[in-house]
């Protein structure tokens, strides 16, 4: 059982100690084979970065950038940041240099490292900030900031990390990550899954963000699970992963499986070989009836999902393990996690069956954004609740079904259209792969509504008979008034469609 006082390296080095050749994680060694680390050898990259940050003056509070893509040495970096009390953050190599240059300034680092070892992206990165090589190979850094200022006071020991919010909407913000929240979901995603030391958890996913970090490595670590670790998704190779590497866990963002079924599709595969997997689950986006059946479908096992957000480290709401339900809920509240769907306008909680605004609070929530109290003020509400943005209701049951954003509902003819119905009626449709729908400003004082869509491999896109298929499952003031075929969504790191950049880079009438 975790308590307050847990960190996240303690979780590590409980297994070292107790079974040090165990196999931790499974790699690609540089010809393209399979390779192995077991416990001590990951041990011994945190051991080599912990005295270097040591050497650094890296001290409790400080916090140490790192630009990265998944590999041994983030890993081993984060749990090194732990065992010195710094906070790390991860920032994705694959962001633009001034995204990078703007995390960089709000993180306000000691030191910052670069994944060069696996990631030309970031050792262009590395390059812009001069850094050298560090003790570790594969890794570089930058020289150490002596005007860089700690944080003291409680926060200085309780702060784990600080994920910066994927920017989907507004200014990305440092979310405050404790070493409670995240160790204490450790322990419920791996009781939600019965996750335990004969599994092995396929770890593409961003170890920059919470799903990566919290759903992923710090779950294995409560469980001691091996992790197979990729840098990068590659539907191919995770088609050959599940056959032959031992998978028993395969979970991502809606895109990854909307991708795999894809590709599936044009190999023309119905079912993958994967003789060990036992648990498929997404997270970190909405997810659509239309992909929900394709991957349950293909794979013979329930789609589980989840809610969560970065400002609760981790899951708040999870289905329940085996359990196959016809809807797209996103489970029920876990352990440690309240939730309330309440008028916006009032806070005044809502019936079941009625749509309003999450709000939450608990063990996981942030204790506020990273040197920015009016953005906190903003989010945070009496009795210590936290208001999501996010649009959702309660069924029956006790499930919750999220709808979107409340910033992303679209008012038309007076009514609220809420882009996630329109994208399942979109993605029903045989030739679409998925789609992604926006609200305009109109000359008529109302917003109309704007649709993107991808289309499935080799499909083309009869716009008579998508507008009829649409009359059948829309009501007419949730007609899209442009449909406009893309190549490709902009996405986040962690698997989000970025609408408003999508709304920027297409224009609406070349569709």
């Amino acid at each position: 059982m975790t308590t307050a006082a847990t960190r996240i390296h303690t979780l590590f080095d409980s297994w070292l100690q107790r079974n040090p050749q165990r196999v931790f994680l499974k790699l690609r060694g540089p010809d393209g084979e399979p390779a192995t680390m077991t416990y001590a050898q990951v041990g011994e990259l945190v051991d080599a970065l912990q005295a270097e940050l040591a050497a650094d003056g890296v001290r409790s509070g400080d916090r140490v950038l790192a630009v990265a893509e998944n590999c041994p040495q983030h890993l081993a970096l984060i749990l090194a940041c732990s065992r010195v009390g710094a906070w790390s953050c991860g920032v994705n190599a694959r962001m633009a240099p001034g995204e990078v240059a703007g995390f960089a300034d709000k993180a306000d680092a000691r030191v910052h490292y670069f994944t060069a070892g696996v990631s030309r992206a970031a050792a262009a990165h590395a390059h812009r900030f001069e850094a050298r090589p560090s003790v570790v190979d594969g890794l570089l850094r930058s020289a150490p900031r002596a005007d860089a200022v700690a944080e003291t006071g409680p926060l200085a020991e309780q702060v784990a990390a600080i994920i910066f919010t994927s920017g989907t909407s507004g200014t990305p913000k440092g979310v405050l990550m404790t070493h409670a929240g995240v160790t204490h979901f450790g322990r419920v995603s791996a009781a939600s899954r019965q996750l335990g030391e004969d599994d092995c958890s396929y770890a593409y996913l961003p170890m920059t963000h919470i799903f990566g970090l919290g759903t992923v490595l710090v779950a294995s670590l409560y469980a001691g699970a091996t992790l197979l670790m990729r840098t990068a998704f590659d539907p191919a190779d995770t088609l050959d992963d599940l056959a032959h590497h031992g998978i028993t866990q395969l979970q991502g963002p809606p895109t990854l499986f909307s991708r795999l079924v894809a590709h599936m599709q044009e190999i023309g595969v119905p079912h993958p070989t994967a003789p060990k997997l036992r648990y498929v689950y997404t997270g970190a986006g909405p997810l659509d009836l239309t992909l929900k059946q394709r991957v349950e479908a293909a794979f013979g096992l329930p789609l589980h999902h989840g809610y969560g957000l970065s400002e609760y480290a981790g899951s708040v709401a999870l289905t329940r393990l085996n359990e196959w339900r016809s809807d797209t809920a996103a489970g029920y509240q876990v352990e440690g996690a309240q939730l309330r769907i309440v008028d916006p306008r009032t806070g005044r909680d809502l019936p079941t069956g009625e749509r309003g605004e999450i709000w939450m609070r608990g063990v996981g929530l942030m204790p506020g954004y990273f040197r920015d109290p009016a953005a906190t003020k903003v989010v945070m509400r009496e009795g210590g609740w936290y208001a999501s943005g996010d649009l959702g209701e309660m069924q029956a049951d006790g499930a919750l079904t999220v709808v979107g954003r409340l910033k992303e509902m679209i008012i038309r003819s007076g009514f609220n259209v809420y882009p996630a119905e329109v994208e399942a009626a979109l993605n029903a449709f045989p030739a679409i792969e998925r789609s992604a729908v926006v609200g305009r400003p109109a000359q008529d004082g109302n917003e109309e509504i704007i649709a993107f869509v991808e289309l499935r491999a080799g499909a083309a896109l009869d716009e008579d008979a998508l507008r009829q298929h649409l009359r059948e499952q829309l009501a007419p003031y949730k007609q899209p008034a442009v449909i406009s075929v893309v190549e490709h969504f902009p996405m986040t790191g962690s698997g989000k469609v970025l609408k408003r950049k999508l709304l920027e880079m297409h224009s609406p009438g070349a569709g």
